[in-house]
């Protein structure tokens, strides 16, 4: 890779074609303005320190003769999060701006944070992490117990936006191995749209994936300006072809009705349940989800693939 010296800051904050929606902090007086420039100071250290820790090979790059600088440059850690050089730069130099949520999200992916390591980053950047590290995202522990007293059924707790809020050991294990993935990647959109296994074992993918975003869509006409939905739909736009394309459609399905659907799964076979969602709102929000079998020999299946599940992880958890 061609090393590229930093673009000179030639624009202020808050100046037109910069990017990441730059803008002065507006601390006021001079505690504020301190406790401002103690902050900045702090988030450009630990840029410094998350960026000197990843090699080039970790993210596909070469390393190339003439490296001195230990772990990435500042250009690549830019390129590898799609913004601005400058922009970068200054946000290690602690100058007086402030990221989106946008940036910042590109920049902790980029950097490869963990979630304790993501909600710091946010932290020290003044900005309300769309994506908390909180376990079971209020999940209470009541319809933790009900997950669990469903089994060998499958359930789980999911948002409007799809992401799984805690789930029983049963549906752990029926579409992929969701204890084996971060809490950021338990999405049902994200999965179908990129996960290996969860593609393979939806035995209607196609109708499946189409169906899920005409009413992720739907659903994101009231979250519009929120976000958590547009760092989704950025996510999954540069992660899939398959997705911007069905995403262009801008197909809208609001029918919430209770489906048959099928799964195969790999070591107990083709599974057909009815889906049912309870709603524990009054809005169609957060929703129960649970997978009841249509025969015997499906019943059958999910036992054993409870079974399974109990092998792999002996107590329930939350997906935090």
């Amino acid at each position: 890779m061609t090393t590229m010296a930093p673009e000179s800051p030639a624009l202020s904050p808050g100046a037109p074609g910069l990017p990441g929606e730059a803008r002065a902090t507006g601390a006021t007086g001079p505690a504020g303005a301190a406790a401002d420039s103690i902050r900045r100071g702090e988030l450009a250290a630990f840029l410094r320190s998350r960026r000197e820790r990843i090699t080039p090979e970790q993210v596909g790059l070469p390393r190339g003769a003439r490296r001195r600088t230990p772990g990435l440059r500042r250009e690549e850690v830019a390129q590898l999060a799609a913004v601005g050089v400058t922009w970068y730069t200054w946000m290690e130099q602690a100058r007086d701006i402030q990221a989106s949520v946008q940036v910042l999200d590109s920049v902790a992916r980029a950097l490869m944070l963990d979630r304790g390591e993501r909600s710091h980053l946010f932290a020290l950047a003044n900005v309300a992490d769309p994506m908390p590290d909180t376990a079971c995202t209020g999940v209470p522990e009541a319809l933790l117990q009900m997950l669990e007293q469903l089994e060998p059924f499958p359930a789980c707790v999911q948002n409007a936006r799809y992401d799984i809020l805690a789930y029983n050991r049963s549906y752990g294990q029926l579409l992929c191995d969701l204890d084996a993935l971060p809490a950021a990647d338990r999405n049902c959109m994200w999965l179908a749209f990129t996960n290996p296994d969860w593609r393979a074992r939806l035995v209607q993918r196609e109708e499946t994936i189409r169906l899920m975003t005409a009413k992720f869509r739907a659903a994101m006409a009231e979250h519009v300006a929120e976000p958590a939905w547009k760092c989704l739909v950025k996510r999954l736009h540069e992660a899939s072809p398959e997705f911007r394309e069905i995403w262009a459609r801008h197909e809208v399905v609001h029918d919430v009705t209770n489906r048959t659907k099928a799964f195969q799964h790999p070591e107990v076979g083709v599974v057909e349940v009815c889906h049912n969602s309870l709603w524990l709102g009054p809005n169609h929000g957060p929703r129960l989800s649970t997978y009841t079998p249509v025969d015997q020999e499906t019943r059958e299946r999910l036992e054993r693939l409870h079974r399974l599940a109990l092998s792999r992880r002996p107590a329930a958890a939350s997906a935090g």
